[in-house]
């Protein structure tokens, strides 16, 4: 039982998890947000031109009088079927969704242009460090050769003088 808690204790400290719960917080809040945008700002403008108000539109399928037990006040029950509330869903997702994409756009440009500031640090340092080539290395190991020959030879010849 102590090694369920201890892996369940893991799975919910890990990152991905507290990032996904922040996450569906905003989500959420966000929701409604759109939901209000939609039904208190687009709904009441497109109801001007088209002269309805989506979230009232329904199809009453049937309707029922319900009396109540208590106070004998007779109630008519509408069994109904509310598209409208159904079309504002619909604008509420699109909206979501495209402010999601939009969303995806930034951040995707915005890692692009981090991306080409690196690289474009990476290769000003890159330039600034003198690139050598082979037949380069190989020029300085012979010059290098050459004088170490000549202190030999010049070494030899004052021993054999003296």
């Amino acid at each position: 039982m102590k090694k369920f808690f201890g892996e369940f204790k893991e799975f919910i400290t890990k990152g991905n998890v507290m990032d996904m719960a922040v996450g569906s917080i905003i989500g959420l809040s966000f929701k409604d947000l759109v939901t209000s945008f939609t039904n208190d700002i687009i709904s009441p403008i497109l109801g001007i031109f088209g002269g309805v108000d989506f979230s009232q539109m329904k199809w009453v399928i049937g309707t029922k009088e319900v009396t109540d037990a208590t106070t004998g006040a007779v109630s008519v029950v509408e069994n109904s079927i509310n598209y409208g509330a159904f079309i504002t869903g619909v604008i509420n997702f699109l909206i979501m969704a495209l402010v999601i994409f939009c969303m995806v756009k930034l951040v995707a440009a915005v890692s692009g242009w981090s991306k080409k500031l690196i690289k474009k640090g990476e290769e000003e340092v890159v330039e600034e460090a003198p690139a050598e080539t082979t037949d380069d290395i190989l020029k300085d190991i012979r010059e290098l050769l050459k004088t170490q020959a000549t202190t030999e030879e010049t070494e030899a010849t004052e021993t054999a003088d003296a």
